[in-house]
């Protein structure tokens, strides 16, 4: 095969995972890879198609914008202003380039920058000064969703601004805090249903659905980021803007930075990077804006992205510790969390020694034991990682639950309904996997229906609250 036959398959798989990828994202709500990942993808394919230009296809997801516009909650309605993705960079060498291309065209130009929430984009029109419409990011460029009713009740939304302008539209992220998505992937548990992989998707397909009281209920969050229109006032910088959206109850996002020089912008980018650990919501990155409305003016944009801001991603930061245990917690409903303690270390400017292990089968494809030197890093979240060292013990060695050492197959059966409506167990740990409950194990459910529960019979294994 040629060099250049290479060059066309890879950049033809590259193109498949990006395409398919992003459909889960931005479509689907959910996601295989973690964002860096991704984001590794996508710089690869820039790679090859800068080199290869000749290569670069129409529909290239370097192309194109976000994902499509779905009919899950209402009509599709066009957009008056796109709304484009910003340009990913992941160096100091790379914000220092932008930085100084935008001062060799205006010296006297400042730059704003602000946190980069991890969610789903929303713009927000007001009409007379009041919310007349809610529209998702769909395709960026031609349409979106309405979303209106779910907006009604997201409490950071305002309603109605205190000047009633003609027209008034901005732009802002939909998130979850932790807490929130804590809660609700515990109530998914509570009902029986598949938890959310992280706030970001469980935003988006709660903002995405029918029934507004869901919404409510999932208690969402907004900032909002940018001016996108306005009829009856002018503005001439971000910051403007951002004065006159708090004064009439729109949330904007909090303690950015003005600045005028790249050190000034790089010095901002890493404050953001070592509080980010200690903020309550998830952030993937931090934005740098030029502030001037009339200087983005000149500077214009590119098909898919504007060319007076760029978004810097930060790296998974990691960090080499010793695996010292492994806990078990039961949630409410029963369900069994494994989780790594480990020597505590420093990450994203806060201590941590404590990481989800998620389940068995996470546990498996690590080959993670106690004893093992892992590495520990924080991207949205804890995630620890296999590194090497001495042979460590494995859990199902040493199990706190019970004398059968079962925690392995505890946690892969305890997920198998049994023709009771409730969990089986592992027959190392009961005497017949499908017997009917004893009497004492029969308790109501939370709609009030009677409901079956299995349970252990030989030892203390909190299975046997299973639902």
């Amino acid at each position: 095969m040629s060099k250049i036959d290479e060059v066309k398959t890879e950049l033809s798989e590259l193109r498949r995972k990006i395409r398919k990828y992003s459909k889960q994202y931005y479509d689907d709500n959910e996601s295989e890879i973690s964002d860096y990942d991704f984001d590794m993808l996508m710089m690869r394919l820039k790679k090859l198609e800068a080199a290869y230009p000749e290569l670069i296809t129409k529909n290239s997801p370097t192309r194109t914008v976000g994902g499509t516009a779905q009919r899950e909650v209402g009509v599709l309605v066009p957009h008056d202003v796109p709304m484009l993705s910003l340009q990913d960079v992941f160096s100091e060498g790379e914000i220092r380039a932008f930085v100084d291309n935008v001062l060799a065209h205006f010296p006297a130009a400042e730059f704003v920058v602000e946190e980069k929430i991890d969610g789903l984009s929303l713009a927000l029109r007001y009409e007379n000064g009041v919310l007349a419409r809610a529209i998702t990011r769909g395709d960026g460029i031609v349409q979106g969703e309405d979303v209106t009713e779910n907006a009604h009740v997201i409490d950071d939304v305002a309603q109605k601004l205190h000047d009633a302008l003609p027209y008034f539209e901005v732009r802002g992220e939909v998130y979850m805090e932790r807490a929130a998505f804590a809660e609700a992937n515990e109530r998914q548990e509570l009902l029986g249903l598949k938890p959310f992989a992280n706030p970001r998707n469980c935003a988006a397909g709660t903002l995405r659905q029918l029934d507004s009281r869901i919404t409510k209920e999932r208690r969402l969050s907004m900032f909002v980021f940018n001016l996108q229109r306005s009829d009856g006032r002018v503005f001439s910088s971000h910051t403007e803007a951002y004065a006159f959206m708090q004064d009439q109850g729109i949330k904007t996002i909090a303690n950015y930075r003005v600045c005028r020089t790249a050190e000034e912008v790089w010095a901002a980018i890493e404050e953001i990077g070592v509080r980010r650990g200690s903020l309550p919501y998830d952030i993937d990155g931090a934005v740098v804006k030029v502030n001037s409305f009339a200087m983005r003016e000149e500077l214009g944009v590119t098909a898919k992205a504007p060319r007076w801001a760029i978004a810097y991603k930060y790296p998974p930061e990691e960090k080499e510790t010793v695996l010292r245990d492994i806990e078990l917690s039961v949630g409410r409903t029963g369900r069994i969390t494994p989780t790594a303690v480990f020597d505590p270390v420093g990450l994203c400017g806060t201590r941590v020694e404590r990481a989800t292990l998620h389940n068995q089968d996470y546990i498996d494809s690590l080959d993670i034991r106690i004893g093992d030197t892992i590495l520990v890093y924080k991207s949205g979240g804890n995630h620890p990682a296999r590194q090497g060292g001495a042979e460590g013990q494995t859990a199902t060695e040493q199990s706190p639950l019970c004398d059968t050492g079962c925690l392995s197959r505890l946690w892969r059966t305890c997920h198998t309904r049994s023709r009771y409506g409730g969990y089986a167990l592992s027959k190392s740990c009961m005497s017949g996997t499908d017997r009917e409950p004893s009497p004492e194990l029969r308790q109501p459910q939370r709609d009030g229906h009677q409901g079956l529960r299995s349970g252990c019979c030989y030892c203390s294994c909190p299975c046997r609250i299973y639902p």
